[in-house]
């Protein structure tokens, strides 16, 4: 998969998102679900689990920037 192939994508925040933690998220791609770390794109902002978030931004093999999807 390339790296553009997940920019866009939805996924769902499995462990808190936020400045200065390595969260988590799965996001469905590649016919499944997969989990990635993630940071918040903006570098300030905090999402809980549940958030729907869009992947802004990949560097492999598994680390994404995501922002959230709706206003909070």
């Amino acid at each position: 998969m390339d790296d553009a192939s997940l920019i866009g994508l939805m996924g769902r925040v499995t462990g808190t998102v936020g400045p200065g933690l390595v969260g988590e998220v799965i996001v469905r791609v590649r016919g499944g679900a997969e989990h990635f770390l993630a940071h918040p794109a903006d570098g300030t902002a905090r999402l809980e689990p549940g958030t729907v978030v869009m992947v802004v931004e990949h560097l492999p093999p598994r680390t994404v920037y995501v922002t959230s999807a709706y206003d909070r």
